[in-house]
């Protein structure tokens, strides 16, 4: 491909949140013949990225393959990558993944305890309820939600959708509030196009939102309704449960024609967690707060006399459920940092065995 460095041909990078954080870094790469590009989807290894010369089709080379060490290090879906297009093609290869200025996380599905990246240089992580009845308004993973987007260096805030099915919406908000302080709250309807100014405000030119939540919550409808047009597939809920069928089926991002990107995710069954204790302040600061009032350092809100978390929900000014949210997520960290700590030891012991068996070798000589 042959790479014309004139302005008139270059699409507007901005738009897609090019700034001078990656532009520094991918010129510290120093890379012969290549240029930057933002991932868009991927399918089974084959990526999709946008660039100053229009749409690519990529793949990691064999050396990036043989480099990485975990999923991390792997491109994900809003990623800046550092492409080689191949001469005539819109196609090219991927030589690195530019530094994350955030990303949104969680542990992978399986027995291996790996970090899977849903989405990466986020600005603003919209987690998305329905409220229209059923299982995808639920506080508690709300809470997991927070906690994860806490973790990812985005700003959190939560959309409630489905509103004109819904017969006392404030008591959502209210509710939604108390296990949120500070957290901005949404109340919109996609089918009748209400509230998503407020939306679009977090959806200026080069800044990037990604929708999380349930399936059937209707992520994909509001980016149906911010464009203005049936770009993504929706489908029917469940009567049961009001729990919707994967109708995304891949984390996509799109380009808003005014500027600004979304990046649209499929409904999680499962949140595990991929987060650090101190993420926990980010999503419970009411309890942390209350923690340091407890009588002993390393109270765990159970039995213990002079535990000031339990004073406040006997005295009705904290939820028992979110106390029960709080323990179970910080039992997931606890064990989750337990694995990893059992993980780098094996990694290391892996490493380091040829060496010891080479020392070994050499000391038995003659």
């Amino acid at each position: 491909m042959n790479i014309d460095q004139s302005e008139n041909q270059l699409t507007n990078l901005d738009a897609l949140g090019w700034d001078s954080f990656f532009q520094q870094h991918f010129q510290n790469m120093e890379i012969p013949d290549s240029v930057p590009a933002r991932v868009s989807s991927e399918s089974k290894g084959s990526f999709q990225a946008y660039s100053r010369y229009g749409e690519f089709t990529v793949k990691v080379t064999g050396k990036m393959r043989r480099l990485a060490e975990a999923g991390e290090d792997y491109p994900a879906v809003g990623d800046w990558v550092v492409i080689n297009p191949l001469p005539g093609e819109q196609k090219g290869m991927i030589q690195a993944v530019l530094p994350r200025k955030s990303k949104f996380s969680r542990r992978a599905a399986g027995e291996r305890t790996e970090e899977q990246v849903v989405s990466a240089n986020v600005d603003t992580v919209f987690i998305v309820s329905g409220l229209d009845g059923g299982r995808s308004f639920n506080l508690r993973r709300i809470e997991r939600y927070l906690t994860l987007a806490w973790n990812s260096g985005a700003t959190p805030a939560i959309v409630l959708n489905k509103i004109d099915v819904c017969s006392d919406v404030d008591a959502f908000i209210r509710a939604v509030e108390d296990i949120a302080p500070g957290v901005s709250v949404h109340p919109v309807s996609a089918r009748n196009r209400i509230g998503l100014d407020a939306l679009k405000k977090y959806l200026s030119k080069g800044k990037t939102a990604a929708f999380l939540g349930s399936s059937g919550a209707g992520k994909s409808a509001l980016i149906n309704a911010l464009l203005g047009q049936e770009k993504q597939e929706t489908g029917d809920v469940r009567q049961d449960d009001r729990m919707g069928r994967h109708t995304t089926t891949r984390r996509e991002l799109i380009l808003l024609p005014g500027g600004g990107v979304m990046i649209d995710t499929p409904g999680m069954r499962e949140i595990q967690m991929w987060a650090g204790e101190e993420d926990l302040q980010g999503a419970f600061h009411d309890i942390e707060t209350l923690a340091r009032e407890c009588r002993f350092n390393d109270c765990s809100h159970s039995v213990e006399s002079g535990c000031a978390v339990r004073a406040a929900i006997e005295r009705g000014e904290l939820d028992s459920g979110r106390l029960e949210g709080y323990l179970k997520i910080q039992k997931e960290i606890v064990f989750l940092d337990l694995k990893e700590e059992g993980g780098t030891r094996l990694v290391e012991k892996t490493k380091f065995k040829p060496i010891a068996k080479l020392v070994k070798e050499m000391k038995n000589r003659p």
